[in-house]
């Protein structure tokens, strides 16, 4: 055998694409697979299955057909029944066959977070009717963020000052869900000082942490990130115990070990927990340029079972994603030259066949003496990048 363990690789995107170049530095053999043919980590991988994850029938094919070692969810979309039923069987998920199932829907892991483990949250409700949003936000007042309880990249967010805008929230997250499900969370509105996400690792040793990464939305995702990200000493101390716990909560019955992306919100001293992914966090490509060890090295070792450092540092820097803005699949890239002359930069095209209105196509990454002027760079560098597209497209 030429590797050291065979990965089926559920959703094929650009996260997906860096943790395959992870994995195979590692010597595992990965079978990447998506809704559609060519996704930027098929390009890379040893093998490729094209189904729809929410295909249960298709997703134990694969299982089956490759016999992996790990199957590694890249997406929340999943039919993550048949993940459950597969950990039963003997195959391992990671990181858990549980902790697919909860985070694959906002409404589980809030409940587990709030309810069962009893971590800070803003106020919310559930929502599968327009009458019954009418009915939380007359409990929990204005402003609110509605958001499907299953979507990846903010689609179907969007923050709600007052009723006149409510119903036309209500629609937009419908709209703009995953699944089958037509359900909703609405949720106070938290004037926060900023937000952070914690990347927290389970792995064969116990609990490790890098440094909290700060970053800025804009239509429910993420525009640019920075590392590290300043907080108090307690205020990091209050996140750490709290990703620690969940975490540990969503084990399950298999390992839980992997790579969790935990985001929180932080007012002062306060920190609020608000979501989770059990995996690589879109924010997280930061460290494809802050850390020695990026986010998907961590991720291939805590899932192989190999040693993590001793403790993992950051050096000042920071993210800035490259956006499309029309429908094509005909265009090409300029401007790479000049986005790399700016300085300590570097720029990461991500491969996707098709572009989409505020799809993201590629992230420029840039160093510098601290944060502020890192997230400057990256930005300078992003806005040198241009898609050029094909005249049918205009």
């Amino acid at each position: 055998m030429s590797h050291i363990a065979t990965i089926l690789l559920l959703g094929s995107g650009e996260l997906g694409r860096e943790f395959v170049i992870a994995a195979k530095r590692l010597g595992a053999r990965v079978i990447a697979c998506d809704s559609y043919d060519d996704a930027p980590a098929m390009q890379l991988a040893d093998g490729r299955e094209v189904f729809s994850m929410l295909d249960g029938a298709a997703l134990r094919a694969a299982a089956e057909k490759h016999r992996p070692d790990l199957i590694v969810p890249e997406i929340e979309a999943i039919r993550t029944e048949v993940l459950g039923d597969l950990e039963a069987e003997g195959f391992t998920v990671v990181p858990s066959a549980r902790a697919a199932q909860l985070t694959m829907n906002r409404d589980a892991i809030r409940d587990l977070a709030a309810g069962e483990l009893g971590l800070v949250t803003s106020q919310y409700g559930y929502a599968e009717s327009f009458g019954e949003c009418e009915a939380i936000a007359a409990r929990i007042g204005y402003p609110l963020v509605m958001k499907p309880v299953m979507s990846s990249s903010g689609k179907g967010q969007s923050k709600v000052d007052g009723p006149e805008a409510l119903e036309a929230a209500w629609d937009y997250a419908v709209a703009n869900m995953r699944g089958d499900r037509a359900r909703v969370i609405c949720e106070q509105f938290i004037a926060f000082d900023y937000e952070i996400t914690l990347l927290t690792i389970r792995h064969a040793g116990g609990i490790a942490f890098c440094p909290p990464i700060g970053h800025r939305q804009e239509r429910g995702d993420y525009r640019e990130s920075w590392q590290p990200a300043a907080m108090s000493p307690a205020a990091l101390a209050s996140a750490q115990d709290m990703a620690a716990k969940v975490v540990t909560a969503l084990q399950g019955d298999g390992r839980g070990w992997g790579l969790y992306g935990v985001e929180f919100f932080v007012r002062g001293e306060e920190v609020i927990f608000s979501e989770l992914s059990p995996r690589p966090h879109d924010t997280g490509m930061v460290t494809l340029a802050s850390q020695d060890l990026t986010e998907f090295d961590l991720h291939a070792r805590a899932i192989l079972g190999l040693p993590m450092p001793a403790a993992i540092a950051a050096r000042p820097a920071a993210s800035a994603v490259i956006l499309a803005d029309r429908d094509c699949e005909d265009f090409a890239f300029e401007g790479l030259a000049e986005a790399l002359a700016m300085g300590d930069t570097d720029v990461r095209i991500f491969g996707k066949p098709v572009t989409r209105p505020y799809r993201r196509m590629g992230v420029a990454l840039a160093r510098a003496g601290d944060a502020p002027a890192a997230v400057d760079l990256a930005k300078r560098a992003a806005d040198a990048v241009r898609i050029v597209y094909s005249p049918s497209s205009d």
